[in-house]
């Protein structure tokens, strides 16, 4: 049995894909005979998938109100000297983290730190990109303090390693087939999200709607594709600014989905449309082709770790002019049902036990440094 104190900047009930990742890693590992305890940002939840979870309280992040910031505090030093990990486990650390920085040095405990959202690619979208490179630095500063460092695609390996972050792996990616599956699409979902529409050609997107995400490069296919309809599912600090570029277009708002319902979601969609360039991974779009969605989505980041342009989805140049158009046309056109089933076979390569078995590896690994470097 391992005992993992883990920290993270945001967890339930916060829906986006680190997240999700987090959700299923906690409850696998608990599963699989291991003790956790999260300390997260207090929103209210005290345990999730057998896992008890520290909340500390903070306030919300100015420029991204969903996100909450938490400072660390001396509890949190006496909370986990009562718990005594074997690991600590850091995730992006930023502010919440860095206490598990801090501690993990001078308590002597194995440090591993994973690497899951593009924090210095974001800055642009929020006029802040000057501030690029002393981001870099701050990631590196942070993330050398860890005896390992897991990035969840090698698009990110790479790139942490060319900025001069040390000890570097990767963690594989997982999703829930079980869960998203062909089989849940629903005539009920189709016409819901259609509004009442069925028979139009449905694109969907799944996840935050914030500015980074680049959604309303979506717009010029609604209006060069004939007989299309945009799904948005998800919600975030950018839905205003969506809901007036969209006025007047055949556009959902569908809010936040969770469970089957996301599932149906997925499922009946004729094309998922993913403009993102600031993806480390994107599980969001293993979701999609595990659920038979045919996936559009840039060239970019970690995206190309799951998609292979022209097998399981198809892949655009995110600076091209009239790419994204092209490409989520091609793909309307054609009979996609090999598409389909290659995506579902992709998806049905990676599970969340998987994964979770291979981070256990990771921890065993570090354990086992740590007692030869004791004796």
């Amino acid at each position: 049995m391992r005992r993992i104190a883990l920290f993270t900047e945001t967890y339930v009930p916060k829906v986006d894909g680190i997240v999700t990742r987090l959700k299923h890693t906690v409850s696998q590992l608990v599963r699989l005979g291991d003790r956790v305890l999260v300390f997260a940002p207090d929103r209210g939840v005290t345990e999730y998938g057998g896992a008890p979870i520290y909340g500390v309280s903070g306030f919300p992040l100015p420029l991204y109100p969903e996100l909450t910031l938490s400072l660390p505090r001396p509890a949190i030093g006496e909370a986990l000297a009562e718990f005594r990990p074997d690991i600590i486990h850091v995730v992006n650390p930023a502010v919440l983290g860095l206490a598990g920085v801090f501690y993990a040095k001078t308590m002597g405990i194995p440090l591993l730190a994973s690497y899951h959202t593009h924090l210095p690619q974001y800055l642009q979208h929020y006029g802040l990109g000057f501030l690029e490179g002393a981001m870099w630095e701050l990631i590196k500063q942070v993330h050398n303090q860890a005896h390992l460092n897991l990035c969840t695609s090698t698009a990110m390996v790479s790139q942490l390693q060319e900025r001069g972050v040390e000890r570097l792996d990767l963690w594989q990616k997982g999703v829930d087939t079980d869960l998203f599956h062909p089989q849940r699409a629903t005539s009920e979902m189709r016409d819901r999200l259609t509004q009442g529409h069925p028979t139009a050609k449905l694109l969907l997107y799944v996840g935050r709607l914030s500015a980074e995400k680049e959604i309303q490069h979506i717009a010029p296919v609604l209006q060069a594709v004939p007989g299309t309809r945009l799904a948005l599912v998800g919600d975030g600090p950018f839905r205003g600014e969506l809901e007036k570029m969209f006025e007047g277009m055949p556009v959902h708002f569908a809010g936040y989905l969770e469970g089957e319902h996301l599932a149906a979601a997925f499922a009946v969609g004729d094309a998922f449309v993913f403009p993102s360039r600031t993806e480390t991974l994107g599980l969001v779009l293993l979701e999609a082709m595990a659920a038979g969605c045919p996936v559009v989505a840039a060239r970019a980041g970690g995206i190309p770790d799951i998609v292979t342009d022209g097998i399981n989805g198809y892949l655009f140049d995110p600076d091209a002019p009239h790419a994204l158009t092209e490409a989520v046309a091609r793909l309307l056109a054609e009979d996609t049902t090999a598409l389909r089933q290659a995506a579902r076979e992709e998806a049905s390569r990676w599970s969340w036990e998987a994964a979770t078995r291979q981070l256990q590896g990771f921890y065993d690994r570090l354990r086992a440094k740590t007692l030869v470097g004791t004796r």
